[in-house]
């Protein structure tokens, strides 16, 4: 069992998903591992991951948009609200979605699905610049 991990950063122009799925499968040719499993994990508490269809656009926008109708900025409820207005939100997403998720392989290829893709969600307005780490776990 070999094990392989690089760190990768993404940067992000504010809110919104951002395909990731090159840069893993870049990781993943460099670990020269066959088969197994890779990990995707995001090192943040206001930016998650998810496995979303990546051939139609408006299924990003759709995502996005149900995402801030279900957790709206500036609710007079949040009692964190020193970072801004978009902080509290941002957690709250993440704790509804994940910060990693775990694909298997074979063959030195991801086993996705024809329309999937590997996205970091950034849920805050600001640019940023994200770290993911990827674990490559086989033989």
């Amino acid at each position: 069992m070999s094990v392989y991990n690089q760190s990768i950063d993404v940067p992000t122009k504010g809110k919104g998903l951002y395909e990731i799925t090159e840069a893993v499968d870049t990781v993943l040719c460099k670990s020269a591992i066959a088969s197994g499993i890779v990990t995707v994990f995001s090192r943040h508490t206001s930016a998650s991951l998810v496995i979303m269809e990546n051939a139609d656009p408006d299924v990003l926008r759709d995502l996005q948009h149900w995402m801030d109708k279900l957790v709206p900025e500036g609710d007079t409820d949040f009692l964190h609200t020193t970072e801004g207005p978009d902080d509290m939100p941002a957690h709250i997403k993440v704790a509804l979605t994940r910060t990693s998720e775990t694909i298997p392989f074979s063959g030195g290829r991801m086993l996705l699905g024809t329309w999937q893709g590997i996205f970091l969600w950034e849920h805050r307005m600001a640019r940023s610049n994200r770290n993911v780490i990827v674990t490559v776990i086989g033989e």
